[in-house]
């Protein structure tokens, strides 16, 4: 413990239109706009496409998620981010519940970080989650927590294991469980730990943005893994410091997840979002 409770042209003049775009936007990625959109391909449009729902990680918003939106909208899926107070797995969980009973017909989630705790909680038993991605995310076992995964994996949160001023900013919160506080990430450790990858500027300003983790979300045990029971993809950055690739290759290869691997820091969801929206895509391809 912590030592607090922690896509088709149908007339000549389009195709020649096409034809040109194609040339003006050689670099771009198939399927993809220049600008992150894209068109669904043919068969994308005749089938029934699932709800996407994306979780967010501690120490972020839904915002994160950005790029993948986008992407996902223009090729015609309902994408929707859900919430996430980052105040423990328990009540994370329970949000993310009732989130998803909201939504009807087949759902494909993907999950960033601390998200893939949650989401490995809260989707048990939901018959109409038909994917989980899993995106330089936790997938715990059945009464693992967040601490003990990160301890020994080279994190650089783990230092926070016994000295928790050492990586956080501890600020009290009304309401807060025994012993439980916020939790910020010191800049230092953001830019350099949890950004590596993304523009200095824009590093820095995540840093100053970032959302509080309680605490307490540290410690909690998991409950029985959604990863069981329904398919599993995994998006794994191979320069990520918060929950180092060779950590994340045991969870992934133990939930049998098909796995990716892009080379990019802890938030390659912001700064590969084509990559991991590809992903979302063969989940969603996949599990129609």
């Amino acid at each position: 413990m912590l030592g607090i409770s922690l896509r088709r042209p149908k007339t000549i003049a389009a195709t020649l239109a096409a034809a040109t775009l194609v040339t003006v936007l050689g670099s771009a990625a198939p399927g993809v706009s220049a600008d992150g959109g894209g068109r669904p391909t043919p068969d994308e449009g005749h089938r029934t496409k699932p709800t996407i729902v994306l979780v967010h990680g501690a120490w972020a918003d839904g915002s994160s998620w950005s790029g993948e939106v986008r992407r996902l909208q223009a090729r015609g899926f309902d994408v929707q981010v859900a919430p996430q107070p980052n105040r423990g797995p328990s009540i994370d969980s329970g949000y993310l519940k009732d989130f998803l009973s909201t939504i009807e017909g087949p759902i494909v989630v993907a999950a960033h970080s601390y998200g893939g705790f949650v989401a490995s909680d809260a989707l048990t038993g939901n018959k109409n989650v038909k994917a989980l991605v899993f995106v330089d995310a936790f997938a715990p076992d059945k009464g693992e927590t967040v601490e003990e995964l990160t301890a020994g994996s080279g994190s650089v949160l783990e230092p926070a294991l016994t000295d928790p001023a050492s990586v956080f900013k501890l600020v009290p919160f009304p309401g807060a469980p025994e012993g439980a506080v916020d939790a910020y990430v010191l800049p230092k450790i953001f830019i350099t730990g949890f950004a590596n990858g993304l523009p200095r500027r824009q590093a820095e300003v995540l840093a100053v943005s970032q959302s509080a983790l309680a605490t307490n979300a540290l410690g909690e045990p998991a409950t029985e893994p959604a990863w069981k029971t329904i398919p599993v993809w995994a998006v794994i950055g191979t320069e990520d410091r918060v929950i180092p690739p060779a950590r994340q290759e045991e969870m992934m290869k133990r939930a049998g997840a098909d796995i990716t691997r892009i080379d990019a820091g802890h938030l390659g969801l912001i700064s590969h979002p084509g990559e991991v929206t590809e992903v979302i895509l063969e989940a969603a391809r996949t599990t129609a």
